[in-house]
């Protein structure tokens, strides 16, 4: 029994205790006499930005401690808000975590994950004994920021990151001046308004998703017709052929799109997905209408639709 334990310290409170504090979730991975290994882990933390530090801690009963200890760099994958389920893969007992994830080699051989949030690649600094854990220091070296939404955990769940409320602040144009004088009855002036104050709330749930903008877009309108062509895709999201082009094949490669004769189809992966993001436009629908009648409503669709027909 430990000088802990006898003093009646309960380890599993304190742990729970511990997940009170929301951390990013991150793989980090290492290479070295021709092993590959690679560990979820919550644990990182940046140290100093000169020189550029960062730390993470390994249980010292760790398999894979043996490779980070010969490695002479490792690399720290930040994971984006929909890769739990790699998060899983790589927190499970695997003869190969590494089977069908996409990857690059980096300095020292170390794996680099795709689809992050962000990337550093590290030169092993020095190591302290911590406990029960080994903690690892690495000197940055180099670093993606691919700014995707992080995944992050907090109490034993994963979650995502959304703005808190009182910080999200409506555009400053609209204030008590912005609608002085002609731009009171300017309907262009009004709208690109409207839209930035609905897209200030909008977009970052939906960025939260993991997907960015193109993504969703794209997967909320391939939900009930896989036959779309090219032109008709480009009228409906409003992207230019090469984006189309690029979010389609990233939705391929994380499972939520598959080849559906001339055209693609949603897995059942991207219908799950493709429901959530449609979710959370209308909770935003409501949220900013409101106030509004139902006959107020149909008016303003009204209006719109005639708009967008070029009537």
């Amino acid at each position: 029994m430990t000088d802990q334990q006898q003093a009646g310290f309960d380890p599993r409170a304190f742990r729970r205790a511990l997940g009170n504090f929301a951390t990013g979730v991150t793989i980090m991975t290492a290479a070295a006499g021709g092993r590959r290994v690679g560990v979820t882990a919550n644990s990182f933390n940046s140290v100093s930005l000169e020189p550029a530090l960062i730390l993470w801690s390994i249980d010292k009963r760790s398999t894979s401690y043996e490779v980070f200890n010969e490695a002479s760099h490792f690399a720290v994958n930040i994971l984006a808000a929909d890769q739990i389920d790699l998060s899983n893969q790589f927190a499970r007992h695997s003869e190969d975590k590494f089977a069908g994830v996409e990857q690059q080699t980096g300095v020292g051989g170390a794996p680099l994950l795709g689809d992050c949030a962000a990337r550093f690649q590290c030169e092993m600094h020095q190591q302290v004994d911590g406990g029960d854990h080994w903690i690892l220091i690495g000197k940055v070296i180099a670093f993606d920021d691919l700014g995707r939404a992080p995944l992050l955990y907090h109490q034993g769940v994963y979650s995502s990151v959304l703005p808190h409320p009182r910080s999200l602040k409506k555009s400053e144009s609209v204030g008590k001046t912005a609608f002085q004088g002609r731009l009171s009855h300017n309907l262009y002036y009004l709208m690109t308004q409207a839209v930035r104050s609905y897209q200030s709330d909008y977009q970052p749930r939906q960025l939260a998703t993991g997907l960015r903008t193109s993504e969703a877009r794209m997967l909320m309108v391939l939900e009930k017709d896989a036959s779309l062509g090219m032109a008709d895709l480009q009228q409906l999201v409003a992207m230019p052929v090469r984006e189309i082009e690029e979010s389609l094949e990233t939705l391929k490669r994380k499972g939520l799109l598959r080849d559906c004769g001339a055209g693609v189809g949603l897995t059942e992966q991207g219908l799950e997905q493709a429901d959530t993001l449609w979710n959370i436009a209308e909770q935003q629908q409501i949220r900013a209408f409101s106030a509004f009648t139902a006959d107020q409503i149909d008016t303003f669709k009204t209006v719109l639709r005639g708009i967008a027909k070029g009537l």
